[in-house]
């Protein structure tokens, strides 16, 4: 574990400050519309159009490194990003916030697959799950401090956006340092969206309703918590719990997914989410020690299931064409997590902040009539099934490459279904690689800055 920190850790530190940023901007531009009384319905444009333009950027990034490699497509993007961020302090015209966010979402998304191509191809096969893990509680404890922050940087004003600012322009600079530019560029694994359509529609379909649930969370649940009279301390608090409970989900999961029935398992979850949500979605005013424990509980049991349907789907599909699996997925998430800002965005006004739970609640239901016709399904389960379950961020937080990172994958299906589309002499790699600066018998230029210093 140690040598993965240590081989990783320029990685590690660059997704943790990306996140950090990308928490803290989601928090404080749902803060601030709701204190300058924007409508509800313009709050979910704004954050919809950040998770359309992560779908978009899957097809963007894919482009953009094989045109110029990892590193420039990396630092180009978090400059980008930067400067959408201050373009938030710029204007106050705030329907123009919608394209700045579509540009994020898109710019994130690259910056997303150069980390995971990059990761997947400099780890070893056997390694693959200690890195997948390592890399999963760099996104999740990234979102969660981005949300401390909050705590102590209560002002809504410029200086959050120059910290935000700041987060995403320190980000590159372990990327820029690193000599280690050999990362192999993976096309996105091909959509046989068509084909899972009629073999598993009722796992696409549960899995576009947790993306409804989890974007309408992460874009509206400083919405309500500020209905509910909060601090924006207060408001930082209570959305680092509710990320950090995303973390803690994951290992117990992982542990039940193996020993038990998995459709059941999404039934159960699905219910007690639905249970869980009653209390937000029908008191107006709760105490602030009891609105963290429900809130705890209820990200809890919405950050479990996006893991447990990917588990279920690759029970029903044939390994070979499980990569192409997980991108149908991803995409089936991101257009969810599009639509649910939306919907619930229309309805807080007329409703109020309630509605964000009520909408868990009602997702909850759907989900559980859904694994009720899919157990029907199970008759088609593989013969490798049970696949192992792995721990993983929800698809907001990963790319169509992510798929190369699960230990469960066969890495020789892997390059097969995901080609390198690089078709040059590994003579002239390397020599593209040295005029980037790089220099691939060092590990990092982070150790060479620090002999040197």
């Amino acid at each position: 574990m140690n040598k993965t920190l240590g081989v990783f850790f320029p990685l590690y530190t660059t997704t943790l400050l990306m996140l950090l940023g990308s928490g803290l901007l989601t928090t404080y531009v749902s803060l601030r519309l709701t204190s300058a009384h924007v409508s509800g319905a313009l709050i979910g444009a704004i954050i919809a159009a950040n998770y359309i333009g992560l779908v978009i950027g899957g097809k963007v990034g894919h482009f953009l490194i094989a045109r110029v490699g990892h590193i420039r497509a990396y630092v180009s993007c978090a400059g980008i990003i930067t400067a959408a961020v201050l373009g938030h302090g710029l204007t106050g015209y705030i329907p123009a916030w919608i394209g700045l966010r579509l540009i994020i979402g898109m710019c994130m998304m690259c910056q997303y697959m150069v980390l995971e191509s990059w990761l997947n191809d400099q780890s070893e096969s056997e390694q693959r799950g200690k890195v997948f893990g390592c890399y999963m509680v760099a996104t999740y404890l990234g979102m969660s401090l981005g949300q401390v922050v909050l705590m102590l940087q209560t002002d809504l004003g410029l200086s959050t956006l120059l910290l935000i600012a700041l987060c995403f322009a320190l980000c590159l600079v372990p990327i820029a340092l690193t000599t280690r530019t050999h990362a192999r560029q993976l096309s996105p694994a091909p959509m046989e969206l068509r084909y899972f359509i009629g073999a598993i529609p009722k796992v696409l379909a549960t899995t576009l309703a947790i993306g409804m649930a989890v974007g309408s969370f992460y874009g509206l649940a400083p919405v309500y918590a500020s209905q509910q009279a909060l601090t924006t301390g207060q408001t930082g608090l209570f959305m680092a719990i509710a990320i950090f409970a995303g973390l803690v989900a994951q290992f117990p999961l992982s542990w039940l997914s193996d020993r038990y029935n998995r459709t059941r398992l999404l039934r159960l979850n699905a219910v007690m989410l639905a249970v869980a949500a009653l209390p937000l979605a029908l008191l107006t005013q709760l105490g602030f020690t009891l609105l963290l424990a429900l809130g705890f509980i209820v990200s809890m049991l919405l950050f479990s299931l996006y893991p447990l349907a990917v588990a279920l789907a690759n029970d029903l599909i044939e390994p070979e064409r499980r990569v192409s699996l997980a991108a149908c997925l991803l995409m089936a998430f991101g257009v969810g997590a599009s639509i649910g800002p939306l919907v619930v965005g229309l309805l807080l006004e007329p409703l109020g902040g309630n509605t964000l739970y009520a909408f868990f609640a009602l997702c909850g239901l759907l989900i559980v009539a859904l694994s009720r016709a899919v157990k029907k399904d199970e008759a088609q389960f593989v013969e490798d099934a049970p696949v192992p379950h792995i721990a993983m961020p929800d698809s907001l937080m990963s790319s169509p490459l992510s798929p190369a990172l699960n230990p469960a994958f066969d890495e020789q299906m892997i390059e097969e279904t995901m080609p390198s589309f690089d078709t040059e002499p590994v003579a002239e790699e390397e020599e593209a690689a040295i005029l980037q600066g790089a220099d691939p018998d060092e590990e990092t230029g982070l150790k060479k800055a620090w002999e040197k210093l």
